[in-house]
């Protein structure tokens, strides 16, 4: 074109190495930025299925041997010998304590992933357990007027409910795998609505033993109401419901072995419940089952 001048066929020579260095700074840094991303992904905490397997083996190993023993534990109408004042809390903040470590550390996991209504659904089902246990953490105690609590057994609860809520958080965020259709999959439908229908049940049933008593009250009376109209432990079917539900929306092994558990720890008391239950009042509705509408 007429008014241009000529390039020098060096700076045309400048010009390319410029260009030749930004294109390969550029390579580099994306290189970098991907080598980077793989690190942080190995460092990303990866599902190990044996330490899975394992507590899950525990959880059905604890409930077959609460089935053999077949004795309830000492804690509430169960508690053989009072124990001494510096041995025992209250009841309140027994249950706070003994449940407290399966809402922080499921909750814990929880607070680490990124908030979504309708994310992956691990995140979701591990805030129904963690729903679960906000309510026994944080109002249960308020509900309870039961006797002192042996300080054993709290320690043992703390226990329990720690690894088990490590169990069931590290398997539902790092090791469970769903479809994207899970959502709308009959196993998760069916399975929330029994966990909310067993949640319902249990704390209405909570509550109706919480009005049994006046504060400072030890006396034993017959629950009336609710679940309780049918079987003499309400709250505990109620649980169990919830529970079944859980590993049923989860479709995983840990979820299963916990609901084995619950069903045998706390059928087994419940069984225990109606025995004292028809000793203690002779006029004690004889057409109620211990744990099973009209069956068990």
């Amino acid at each position: 074109m007429e008014g241009r001048e000529p390039r020098p066929r060096g700076a045309d020579i400048g010009w390319c190495l410029a260009l030749h260095k930004e294109v390969a700074g550029t390579a580099l840094s994306c290189a970098r930025a991907a080598a980077t991303d793989g690190e942080r992904g190995a460092m990303r905490v990866q599902c190990q299925q044996s330490p899975v397997l394992a507590g899950s083996a525990t959880l059905v190993a604890f409930g077959a041997l609460a089935l053999y023993f077949g004795k309830p534990a000492s804690y509430g109408k169960h508690t053989e010998i009072l124990a001494p004042a510096a041995t025992s809390l209250s009841s309140r903040a027994a249950w706070f304590l003994q449940e407290l470590p399966s809402f922080v550390v499921s909750a814990g996991i929880l607070a680490r992933q990124p908030l979504s209504l309708f994310g992956p659904p691990g995140p979701v089902l591990l805030g129904f357990f963690c729903l679960h246990y906000f309510y026994r953490t944080f109002v249960y105690p308020l509900l309870s007027r039961g006797r002192p609590y042996p300080v054993l057994l709290i320690f043992k609860g703390i226990a329990f409910c720690a690894g088990n809520g490590f169990l069931q958080g590290y398997y539902l965020i790092y090791c469970a795998e769903y479809p994207d259709e899970w959502y709308t999959d009959i196993r998760f439908s069916l399975g929330v609505f029994l966990f909310l229908l067993g949640m319902g049940i249990n704390i209405h049933s909570d509550y109706i033993l919480y009005q049994l008593r006046k504060p400072g009250e030890l006396t034993y009376r017959i629950p009336q109401g609710g679940m309780f109209t049918y079987v003499s432990g309400a709250n505990f079917f109620g649980e169990i419901i919830e529970w079944i539900g859980f590993a049923l929306a989860t479709w995983s092994v840990p979820a299963l072995a916990f609901a084995f558990f619950s069903l045998c720890f706390l059928g087994l008391r419940a069984f225990h419940h109606h025995r004292f239950y028809l000793k203690m009042f002779e006029d004690y509705p004889k057409s109620r089952k211990a744990l099973i509408p009209f069956i068990f």
